[in-house]
């Protein structure tokens, strides 16, 4: 069953236009939660806003939201007046221009979403957008407004749909200068390069998503379970610090040495070989994880 549409409007591209419904591609339900207690009674508690000059708690019919100007200075905005910004983005995926992927800068990427047909009708504009992207090899950059806030969304397909990619805008990165500007040049040592070399081509894989698992998340999951059950919580050892390496050229070639003893990394494939999907990998998780863990959930 297809989760719940974040958002409703139309796909437009030039005069073209079609109806979609925009999806999340991230599952957050799984992760553990806390509610906060009184530690006295065991109950629950609820938030308050109080006023900061008398004190006394403001009830949700009262409160505003207000944009400071000054110390203790405030301009009052209504929810109805910022609803009033009326942008064509509000209900449209405007399609503004088509770029090649590797332009856009990894930095820029922010959440995924998955972008579908809404009905039968949007079907066939929406597979004619899709395909011409796809025969072209350029991803769409487009506009629109989710939560209150218009963002800018690379558009690219992805089997029957499309995957629309949220951007950053420019002005939120940070440059990379400023934290890089300081580090010094270094002349390498070539026989140090090639031992870091040879131990990078022995660590060479592939990405499996479903073979890394949130191991602080399952520490959470145990640490319920055991109060759940009355067994006091199990107390891991204090990992190791690491520290700067003194004799670099020492260091490489111990990790060499052990990198000889693991077991081997396949190699990695052609580039052109698809990744497994990522539903198979989603179950493959679940499979793994078993239903014990929903107890534990139910009791945080």
């Amino acid at each position: 069953m297809a989760p719940r549409p974040y958002w409703k409007g139309f796909l437009k591209l030039s005069l073209v236009s079609c109806a979609v419904a925009l999806y999340p591609a991230i599952k957050t339900t799984e992760k553990i939660r806390f509610n906060t207690l009184n530690r006295a009674t065991g109950n629950r508690v609820k938030r308050q806003f109080i006023d900061s000059v008398t004190g006394e708690v403001v009830e949700p019919e009262q409160q505003v939201k207000g944009f400071a100007v000054g110390r203790d200075e405030y301009v009052i905005v209504e929810d109805g007046e910022i609803d009033s910004i009326a942008l064509e983005s509000t209900q449209t995926v405007d399609i503004d221009r088509f770029v090649p992927k590797a332009e856009i800068d990894e930095r820029y990427r922010d959440t995924p979403y998955y972008l579908a047909p809404d009905g039968k009708v949007a079907q066939e504009a929406f597979a004619v957008i899709r395909e011409a992207m796809r025969s072209e090899g350029m991803v769409g950059i487009a506009r629109v407004v989710i939560a209150r806030r218009e963002r800018i969304l690379m558009l690219e397909p992805l089997g029957k749909g499309l995957l629309a990619t949220s951007l950053r805008y420019a002005y939120e990165l940070r440059p990379e200068t400023s934290v890089f500007e300081d580090i010094a040049d270094v002349d390498i040592d070539p026989e140090m390069l090639e031992l870091a070399k040879d131990i990078l081509r022995r660590k060479t894989g592939h990405f499996e998503p479903d073979k890394f698992e949130d191991r602080y998340e399952n520490a959470l999951i145990e640490l319920v379970k055991s109060k759940q059950a009355g067994r006091p919580a199990k107390a891991a050892p204090a990992p190791a610090r690491p520290s700067n390496v003194v004799n670099l050229m020492e260091a490489l070639r111990r990790s060499l040495k052990a990198e000889e003893k693991a077991p081997a990394t396949a190699p990695a494939r052609s580039a052109q070989k698809k990744a497994a999907p990522v539903a198979a990998s989603t179950a493959t998780r679940s499979k793994r994880s078993g239903p014990s863990r929903s107890p534990a959930r139910k009791k945080a």
